[in-house]
C-alpha cells in the first residue's frame, strides 16, 4: 500500500467505530506477510493474539526480550504459543546485561532508563521491523496522555512504516470483557495489582486511584519505553 499520511488518516476515520477484527482484516488484506503483531504480553496483546489467530495462523507475532522480564511473562509466552499453535518470535539486543553494566554502569535502568530502553527495546524493535510495511500494537487512548490521540491506522515516523492500533478506542472494561468471554490467557500479575507489566526492576503494583501506568518507572517522569513516543512534527 502506497499511502500518504492523509490517506492513512482517512482510513483511520473510516474505521473509527469498526471492530478491532475489521481493522485487522483490513491490515491483512493490505499488507499480508508485510504486517506483524508486536506484543509485550500485556492484556491488550493477548486479546490481539486471539483475534489474529482467528483470522490468520501465518501472521508473524514478535516480542522483545530485554532479559529482564518477569518469570510470569516468559511463562505466558509459552502458554500463548500452546493455546494458539503459533511461534512467537523472540527479538533481543546482542548486548548482555553484564556487557551493558561494564559499558554503561550498573543498573542503567535506574541511572538512565531512557538509554536502557533504547538499547534493550527500541533498537531491537527497529531491527525486528526491518522489511515490514506495517505493525500492529495494543495501545489504547485511555492508557495515558501520550496515547490519547492514537489513530486506528497511522504513519509511524520513528520506525518508518504503518502502525495499526485496533484497540485504540477500547476501554479497560472492553479488554477484560473480551478476555473473560473468550477465556484468553493473561499474565497473573494483573491479579496482583499490576496494571501494566514491563521489566522487573521498572514495574511495580498500582494503588487504587493511580494512573494505570503509574507502576512503570515509579518515581521518574518517564512513562513510555520509547516504542510509542510521538515525534515532533
Amino acid at each position: 500500500m502506497n499511502a500518504s499520511v492523509e490517506d492513512l488518516k482517512a482510513v483511520s476515520a473510516r474505521f473509527e467505530t469498526s471492530s478491532p477484527e475489521a481493522v485487522l482484516h483490513w491490515g491483512l488484506r493490505e499488507f499480508g506477510s508485510g504486517m506483524a503483531l508486536v506484543t509485550g504480553f500485556g492484556v491488550e496483546g493477548c486479546v490481539l493474539m486471539d483475534m489474529v489467530a482467528q483470522l490468520s495462523r501465518t501472521t508473524r507475532i514478535l516480542y522483545l526480550d530485554t532479559g529482564l522480564l518477569f518469570p510470569e511473562t516468559y511463562d505466558l509466552c509459552e502458554r500463548l504459543q500452546e493455546r494458539y499453535g503459533v511461534t512467537i518470535e523472540r527479538h533481543a539486543t546482542q548486548l548482555s546485561l553484564a556487557e551493558q553494566a561494564e559499558t554503561y554502569g550498573e543498573k542503567l535502568w535506574e541511572t538512565s532508563p531512557d538509554e536502557c530502553c533504547r538499547l534493550r527495546k527500541v533498537e531491537p524493535l527497529r531491527a525486528a521491523l526491518a522489511g515490514l510495511t506495517a505493525w500492529v500494537t495494543g495501545i489504547r487512548r485511555e492508557q495515558s496522555g501520550s496515547r490519547a490521540n492514537a489513530d486506528r491506522v497511522e504513519w509511524d515516523a520513528r520506525f518508518g512504516l504503518v502502525k495499526i492500533n485496533p484497540l485504540a478506542f477500547w476501554s479497560t472494561a472492553d479488554v477484560w470483557d473480551y478476555i473473560k468471554q473468550k477465556n484468553v490467557p493473561f499474565n497473573p500479575l494483573y491479579e496482583k495489582d499490576y496494571t501494566s507489566v514491563g521489566c522487573v526492576p521498572c514495574t511495580t503494583p498500582v494503588q487504587i486511584g493511580e494512573d494505570p501506568r503509574a507502576g512503570r518507572w515509579r518515581g521518574k517522569k518517564k512513562t513510555e519505553c520509547g516504542l510509542h513516543w510521538v515525534l515532533p512534527a
